[in-house]
């Protein structure tokens, strides 16, 4: 029996949105990655202006989250260090980094932005994530050539079962210019779930095929 559940997951990609299943319409048009995010935030009211100054990964993989954990508040049950986040792509920060060379590539025209810079690091948006809801547990961010369940599953189990944390956001963050595709996912213990009497059955278990089908939206 599995010992860990899949508790809420989202997925942003090719201008559609999904969480836990049930397709969120996005109201407003949008010709771009900018305009179209700008919409969603703006159409589920999270009230952060700080939203506006992130890179777009950041505005991405965060708004990603908000959108999970407004549909099951988990911040708000674990203490602070007890809920970690994982998560991981293939370009790191390097459509932040692309926009930042650009400032600094013409001696005739140098002007390289400190706000810019901020982002030239792909774990600033766990940042962004941790700041925003208080968490203070077990992050990092990975590199892998492709989306890798296997590789979240097993650094995420080990966190979950040698009890660095309690429960976890992971997944997959993913931009480059016009190409992104955001899935996360929660991760809870089973007694955890059954102290809370929550029906287990209703989740999928924490494993790297049921991560896969959910990634690859076999369960939509």
């Amino acid at each position: 029996m599995a010992d860990h559940f899949i508790t809420g997951w989202g997925i942003i990609r090719k201008n559609s949105v999904v969480i836990d299943g049930k397709t969120v319409e996005v109201d407003e048009n949008y010709i771009n990655f900018a305009t179209f995010i700008k919409a969603l935030y703006k159409q589920e009211q999270l009230n952060y202006p700080k939203f506006y100054k992130m890179d777009n990964l950041s505005k991405l993989g965060f708004l990603t989250a908000e959108l999970i954990f407004k549909s099951r508040n988990i911040p708000d049950q674990y203490k602070r260090d007890e809920l970690g986040v994982i998560i991981a792509n293939s370009s790191s920060s390097l459509d932040t980094d692309i926009h930042y060379q650009e400032t600094i590539s013409d001696s005739a025209d140098y002007y390289p932005s400190p706000s810019v810079f901020v982002y030239t690091l792909p774990n600033i948006l766990i940042g962004e994530i941790c700041i925003k809801n208080g968490i203070k547990g077990e992050n990092a961010f990975l590199i892998s050539e492709n989306f890798n369940a296997e590789l979240i599953c097993n650094y995420v189990e080990n966190l979950l079962q040698n009890n660095r944390i309690q429960a976890c956001i992971c997944g997959w963050v993913e931009l480059l210019h016009e190409d992104y595709e955001s899935f996360l996912m929660i991760i809870e213990k089973e007694k955890i779930l059954a102290g809370r009497n929550e029906e287990i059955g209703k989740y999928l278990a924490f494993t790297k095929e049921n991560v896969t089908q959910l990634y690859l939206n076999k369960r939509i």
